[in-house]
């Protein structure tokens, strides 16, 4: 891919703003801790390893901003400001993973011996925790390829393309490099209301890779398998927890059911990154809760009764019971998910 939706440039955090695309194609500089709060906090930077790979680049930011004058109040600021950010989405845990991970490192550093030799090794794990990400994404798409044949129509949800990570993707990483092996194949990209990240994104995304793909509406998806259409849906995930159950956005369990229903298996893209073993399963998962006028007053238009009530959870949790694979860097995982999970990491 020839894009690059977070990226550390000569000291600079920039970003794809992704809630203009496909109408623009526009680089926004966050400048200040706010800006960075506030630009995963309304999706213009999202995904989940994109979110994590933000927050790290984001608390340089902080440090630039704020120029702490010693170690110790570096140190603290390092704390403020990864707090601060880990209060923008609470259900990715790439995001408190990548944060933690910044945290622990300023804490090891403690005793450097001035606040640009801090900075400096902050800097760095930052980096590492973006090419990191680019390292795992690529592994997973060299893995998920092997299950796309000749002929298949591939349907997937939301966006788990380059720009919800740091350039290649996870799901679309999978089609991303069937494609380059000369697979023929067809996707089918559900809208994924209401803010519909699969028309805006991932058709997007596919369209410039030069992969066949068709749009269709998230209650499209039943019929679309019923003719015979799919023979495999891969999607994204936001966290897994230990027994396989799996947060992705809001409208992916719906099509684990139906999928489940026609025989069409079911895989999961993720990074190792994403699960989280402290969660026994999907049931302690948080659930981000957005607001009403997404639904309501979609992109600027009322299309509902003023006053009416709205429930507008962002994601949801497909039990692990109907997922038929979750594809990592390390491989393809298979049931028992709590074993091989267990193993995997």
């Amino acid at each position: 891919m020839d894009f690059e939706p977070v990226v550390w440039r000569d000291g600079r955090l920039v970003i794809i703003d992704q809630t203009l695309l496909p109408n623009a194609y526009v680089h926004k500089t966050l400048e200040t801790l706010s800006d960075v709060w506030e630009a995963i906090k309304v999706l213009r930077v999202r995904g989940a390893p994109a979110i994590g790979v933000c927050a790290a680049f984001g608390v340089l930011v902080g440090l630039r901003e704020k120029t702490p004058s010693d170690v110790a109040g570096a140190l603290a600021a390092v704390t403020t400001f990864a707090d601060y950010l880990a209060t923008s989405r609470p259900t990715a845990v790439n995001l408190f993973t990548a944060l933690d991970r910044m945290k622990r490192v300023a804490g090891e550093n403690a005793t450097a011996s001035d606040p640009n030799v801090f900075r400096q090794r902050i800097e760095t794990e930052a980096m590492a925790i973006f090419e990191e990400d680019q390292a795992l994404c690529h592994a997973i798409g060299n893995h998920g390829a092997a299950l796309i044949q000749d002929g298949d129509g591939v349907l997937t949800h939301c966006n788990a393309g380059g720009l919800a990570t740091s350039g290649y993707g996870t799901a679309l990483a999978a089609m991303f490099r069937a494609h380059v092996l000369g697979r023929r194949f067809h996707v089918f990209a559900d809208e994924t209301r209401p803010l519909l990240q699969g028309a805006r994104l991932t058709a997007w995304e596919l369209m410039q890779a030069g992969i066949d793909v068709t749009l269709i509406c998230d209650n499209m998806a039943a019929q679309v398998m019923r003719e015979g259409r799919v023979q495999i849906v891969i999607v994204g995930a936001d966290r897994i927890a230990a027994n396989g159950d799996t947060a992705n956005k809001i409208g992916t369990y719906n099509v684990a059911v139906i999928a489940h229903a026609h025989n069409v298996p079911f895989y999961v893209a993720a990074p190792s990154t994403t699960f989280d073993l402290a969660l026994d399963n999907g049931d302690g998962i948080p659930i981000e809760q957005r607001d009403p006028d997404e639904i309501v007053h979609g992109f600027g238009k009322q299309t509902a009764p003023e006053g009416v009530k709205v429930y507008n959870p962002a994601f949801d949790v497909t039990p692990a019971h109907l997922i038929a694979g979750i594809i990592t860097e390390r491989g393809i995982l298979r049931p028992p998910y709590r074993t091989t999970i267990a193993a995997c990491l």
